[in-house]
């Protein structure tokens, strides 16, 4: 008996002088740099959910259900053309790079969940409930500044952030500024049009870099010092300050209100009212929406003249750009042969360079056919548009004419 319990208490000890050994990560996934340490980010407090989102985004717009989504909303009265994250304002704040938006609704959209598009419904929104300073990528040389929305299905890794975009972005999806017009409070005035993007991608780095730190999510896709230098300009620091109301969007000096309450997850919740995305189409009339509220409605002539203003400006904003391009690459030629030491270098240099700058006055020609074609299909849209709206008008006003005449009888 002694010897038994003796062999027992000598296998318990081996036992619990054991290590449990536990196999090391993959080796492809890196860890997190250094300098920002892994830290979790706090979960919402009991309070509201997603149908926060539903109930205060409906004024605005259209909710439908999407079939990978679920539950999606379709901004309405957006000018045609219209992209994410060019109606306001870029500030740097102590969370990194913080969207202020001039819409009633941008407190939403543009802090939580991601930008998606599909050419039926163009630009939708999904709701996420991780709140952060803007939800977008970035690209940028010494002369652009360029940021691109967020696509669904990027994920932010609580404690890791997100690194690296692996899903392409297109093109058009793009928003470039020149550096100087970064910070302008009239942004959307200074955005290039996106027949230009695919020039300018070509001339800019991919950065995306956003992480948590003391329990903030920072974006610094663009860092301070560099976009300094870029913007040319100094960039002041804004604190930010919670305020209780949507509404409440104060900027003073040094400090920025923003409305950011805390949303829970509710699979179950629903809008109160949606649309099929058959019809999300037909409901939403980009080519007659206009981005600011009016008290009474616009004459045809006057919605006319709009039009023109938009395409003007864009067409203006390109053929600028388009210009600087040249005479900075003229520059770096001047600057290339004033260090050349023989006439054979010179001439080199100068064949170079004028093969660039074929290249590139052909690039800028195809950017104006493009922006062209454009405007033309957008004027033919507004065109039937506008005469479907008067063959509608008239129906009704015949409608009400027998109507009053039955009345009589």
């Amino acid at each position: 008996m002694k010897k038994h319990i003796f062999v027992l208490a000598l296998g318990l000890f081996v036992l619990g002088s054991c290590r449990i050994y536990l196999p090391p990560p993959p080796a492809d996934i890196p860890p997190p740099p250094a300098e920002y340490p892994v830290e979790p980010v706090p979960e919402p407090a009991p309070g509201m959910d997603v149908s926060y989102f539903y109930d205060s985004l409906s004024p605005y717009g259209i909710w439908t259900y999407h079939p990978v989504h679920r539950y999606v909303w379709v901004p309405s009265r957006m000018v045609r053309g219209w992209r994410p994250y060019t109606r306001g304002q870029w500030i740097w704040t102590d969370y990194g790079w913080t969207w202020r938006s001039t819409f009633t609704w941008g407190w939403a959209p543009f802090h939580y969940g991601r930008w998606g598009w599909e050419a039926d419904m163009g630009w939708y929104w999904v709701p996420g409930t991780t709140w952060g300073p803007c939800w977008v990528t970035w690209r940028y040389s010494d002369f652009y500044m360029g940021w691109a929305p967020l696509p669904p299905g990027v994920r932010f890794v609580p404690g890791v952030g997100i690194r690296h975009v692996r899903v392409a972005i297109p093109s058009r999806h793009w928003v470039f500024v020149h550096g100087p017009d970064f910070m302008h409070p009239s942004l959307y005035r200074y955005v290039f049009p996106y027949e230009r993007n695919v020039t300018i991608i070509n001339y800019t780095v991919h950065q995306t870099n956003i992480f948590v730190r003391g329990n903030r999510i920072h974006n610094e896709g663009v860092g301070y010092d560099r976009a300094q230098r870029i913007t040319k300009k100094t960039i002041t620091k804004h604190t930010l300050r919670d305020s209780q109301r949507a509404d409440q969007r104060r900027m003073d000096s040094g400090t920025v209100e923003v409305y950011r309450p805390k949303i829970k997850r509710n699979e179950a919740a629903k809008p109160k009212s949606s649309v099929r995305r058959e019809e999300v189409k037909g409901r939403i009339s980009g080519s007659q929406a206009t981005v600011k509220k009016t008290p009474a409605k616009k004459s045809e002539a006057e919605r006319g003249a709009e039009w023109r203003e938009v395409h003007e400006r864009e067409v203006k904003v390109l053929e600028k750009s388009q210009q600087r391009e040249i005479r900075q690459l003229q520059q770096k030629k001047e600057e290339q042969k004033s260090t050349a030491k023989t006439e054979a270098e010179k001439a080199k240099i100068e064949r170079e360079y004028q093969d660039r700058t074929s290249k590139l006055k052909k690039s800028h020609a195809e950017e104006k056919t493009q922006i062209q074609k454009r405007h033309a299909k957008e004027k033919d849209v507004k065109k039937k548009a506008d005469t479907k709206k008067k063959a509608d008008t008239k129906k009704k006003e015949e409608k009400k004419k027998k109507v009053k005449k039955k009345i009589k009888k």
